[in-house]
């Protein structure tokens, strides 16, 4: 098995209005000399804005905003900006986050050319009801039966007058395109899905539409091992390697104590990203600390951010849901533990 070192606790809640509930699951990107962390902040009653801070060593923070970064601005998002994640693809800053208006949790993407100024481009992901989602991806047959499972029951949820929509969370670009294409991950539970299209601007209802009728084709990873039995999803920004696209994600069994996350670990090819070519039996990391076990939400590990530091890969994650901590490990080593669980 691959060593992992728990690094420890980088960044705790504070009394601030905006983030006095926890701090958690941020978004890492590291340019020139500086690590740029973009964090889910909750303040009391579950409503999450965007934290900011830099760090100028993996674990040490030099600079920390006192007011939130991105906030709710429209409907779609009243209730909060939450998970994101952060890549640049050629000359701007791709920060994906689920919107979340207090019923439906939709995917949605901000941009900016510098790290300061963000644009929100709004929701990405489809706005579709369970019932033709799965009118749609049943047409050539049964689907897992988790599906109905994990998104049917949310109609319940629908305030009188609000549509509820399948819900549709980690969305995460790829750093870079592939044969010309943008490549994103997305997930509707149990699975992570892979989309992609030239242009940003093909994400029509037709779109959608056309994709689940051959949904079968964009199931990227289904759950696999025991650590991910229950459902899985992304994690951090898939890493380039030259083995191939090194993806942290994150897998959950359920206990008699509730549900248990984890980091885990699979290798798609470079030049087909659909095509999953390894993927560790065991989870990478999983709760063992009193910071992980114990929590807003216990027995969380969740990774959504990684920065390279020669051959150490740092990976900053949620911790129980109220802090955020990272964890490193060799990324030679684990790249060669992968190979040594080819599929």
């Amino acid at each position: 098995m691959i060593e992992v070192k728990k690094e420890g606790v980088l960044l705790n809640k504070t009394e601030l209005g905006f983030e006095n509930e926890g701090v958690l699951n941020p978004a890492v990107i590291k340019v020139d000399d500086i690590i740029h962390l973009f964090y889910r902040a909750v303040r009391r009653g579950n409503y999450s804005s965007i934290g900011y801070c830099q760090l100028d060593s993996p674990m040490n923070v030099k600079l920390r905003f006192d007011t939130p970064l991105l906030f709710p601005q429209s409907e779609y998002e009243s209730q909060g900006l939450e998970d994101p994640r952060i890549v640049k693809i050629e000359d701007t800053y791709y920060l994906t986050y689920t919107a979340y208006d207090g019923v439906n949790a939709l995917g949605a993407l901000a941009t900016s050319s510098d790290l300061i100024h963000f644009e929100k481009q709004g929701i990405i992901v489809p706005h579709m009801t369970y019932s033709e989602f799965s009118r749609l991806a049943e047409a050539k047959g049964a689907i897992n039966e988790k599906y109905l499972r994990f998104n049917e029951h949310l109609r319940v949820y629908g305030k009188e007058g609000t549509t509820t929509y399948l819900w549709d969370k980690n969305v995460i670009f790829f750093p870079r395109k592939v044969n010309g294409k943008f490549y994103f991950l997305h997930r509707i539970r149990p699975d992570i899905q892979i989309t992609c299209m030239h242009d940003l601007n093909e994400l029509t209802p037709d779109f959608w539409q056309h994709y689940f009728l051959h949904l079968d084709k964009f199931i990227l990873l289904s759950p696999k091992y025991k650590h991910e039995v229950s459902y899985i999803g992304g994690g951090c920004p898939p890493i380039e390697t030259p083995e191939g696209w090194l993806l942290i994600y994150h897998g959950v069994h359920d206990t008699v104590k509730g549900y248990v996350y984890s980091a885990c670990a699979a290798l798609l090819d470079l030049e087909d990203p659909q095509k999953e070519i390894a993927r560790l039996p065991y989870p990478l990391f999983k709760p063992e600390y009193d910071w992980e076990l114990k929590g807003e939400v216990n027995n969380v590990c969740f990774p959504t951010g990684a920065i390279v530091e020669g051959d150490k890969l740092y990976i900053y994650y949620g911790a129980a849901d109220e802090q955020i901590a990272c964890a490193s490990v060799s990324l030679t080593g684990l790249v060669n533990e992968l190979l040594q669980n080819k599929l």
